[in-house]
Order: C-alpha cells, then sequence, then structure tokens
C-alpha cells in the first residue's frame, strides 16, 4: 500500500511538473526584491534600474499562481481516486498558491521598505496599488494571451499592441479589475499575517538572545 502512495505521489509531480516551473517564476522576483529594496548602498548604478525592470517584468509570475486554481478544479472533476485529490493535489496546489502570494507579499513588503528609508512613506500605499494593477495585467496577459515575461524583450511590440487591446476591451478589462481586486484583498491579508509573523519572530528572538533573569 505505502509503495502504491509512494508510486502514485511521484506519478502526480511529474505530471504536474509545469507546476514547479510556476514556483521558480514565481520565485525570481522575491531575491530580485531582496537584490533592490534590501540594498545597504545608497546609490543607484545603470545596473540596479536593469535589475528593477527585470524585477516588473517577473512579478505577476508569483500571484499568476492563484490562477493554477482553473488546473485544480479541472483534474478534481476527472480524477477518479478521492485520496489522490484529498491528501496529493489539494495539497500541493494550495501549497503553490501560498509560495506564490507569499513571494508577491514579501516581494512588496520590501519595496514599501525600500520607499520608507528613501524618505518617500506616503508613498507606500499608492505604489502597492499600481503593482497590484500591473500584476493584473501581467496575469491576464499571461493566461489568456500566454506571453511570457522575457516576451517583452523578444517582441515587446506585440506584447505592447496585444496589451493595449486588451485595456480597451470591455470583457478583458473586466478581468483585470476581478484579478485586482482579489490580488488587493488577498495581499491585505497575507501582509499582515506576515509581518505579524516577523514580529513574533524577533521577539522571540530577543528573548532567546537575551533571556529576562
Amino acid at each position: 500500500m505505502m509503495e502504491t502512495m509512494i508510486a502514485d505521489t511521484f506519478n502526480i509531480l511529474k505530471r504536474h511538473n509545469w507546476l514547479i516551473w510556476n514556483l521558480f517564476l514565481a520565485t525570481i522576483p522575491l531575491l530580485l526584491s531582496v537584490l533592490l529594496f534590501r540594498w545597504k548602498n545608497d546609490s543607484r548604478p545603470w545596473f540596479w534600474w536593469v535589475i528593477l525592470v527585470v524585477f516588473i517584468a517577473f512579478l505577476p509570475n508569483a500571484p499568476y499562481l492563484l490562477t493554477d486554481i482553473i488546473h485544480l478544479i479541472q483534474i478534481t472533476r476527472s480524477e477518479a481516486s478521492i485520496w489522490r485529490v484529498t491528501l496529493l493535489l489539494i495539497p500541493l496546489y494550495v501549497s503553490a498558491f501560498l509560495f506564490g502570494i507569499e513571494a508577491y507579499t514579501i516581494s512588496l513588503i520590501n519595496q514599501g521598505y525600500y520607499l520608507a528609508k528613501q524618505g518617500a512613506k506616503k508613498w507606500i500605499i499608492p505604489a502597492e496599488f499600481l503593482v497590484h494593477f500591473l500584476c493584473a495585467i501581467g496575469i491576464f496577459v499571461g493566461r489568456f494571451r500566454r506571453y511570457n515575461s522575457w516576451d517583452l524583450v523578444t517582441q515587446p511590440h506585440v506584447v505592447m499592441v496585444g496589451t493595449l487591446d486588451d485595456l480597451t476591451s470591455k470583457r478583458p478589462l473586466l478581468i483585470m479589475v476581478i484579478t485586482f481586486v482579489i490580488i488587493s484583498v488577498t495581499y491585505l491579508i497575507m501582509k499582515q499575517v506576515t509581518l505579524g509573523l516577523i514580529l513574533q519572530f524577533r521577539y522571540l528572538y530577543r528573548q532567546f538572545k537575551d533571556p529576562e533573569p
């Protein structure tokens, strides 16, 4: 029985290896946000701006994982084994969703930290909403037009024309607005949870480092 379960687990992971690729893409903006916004030097050399552009291009890949719920719904309908759905597929996808939105959340927390450090604290929330909207656009063109982040370099004209066409069409724009709302609400919740966990971790660390007599 155990050998069968292990074999089924590996087969499921093999069939969903594209999910691992999506997780990798979600990790890129997280790492870049640390490099960009936790920058110890106040100067911003030319390559800092290059990394910033790459960060913006790849950032939608983090919340994009939320849209993979489409695949989960399709799979649960076609999958005959209830235990595979309950014990393997749902935990796999939920973990991916949480990782993606958490990578997105930490990236924007790092962005807010940088803005506050630069004396632009009042721009933190407007910058967050701007990023939410840009990511909503990026998610739409990624899910429906199947553009990738690197298409901004390989075929920028095609991406630009297609995106402008979507922004002037009712149905795509409506989907973008709904996506924007979902991202905004999810981010707000995860931001509070993440900051709370960070504060708790710091408190426990101080207690461990300097215990009271």
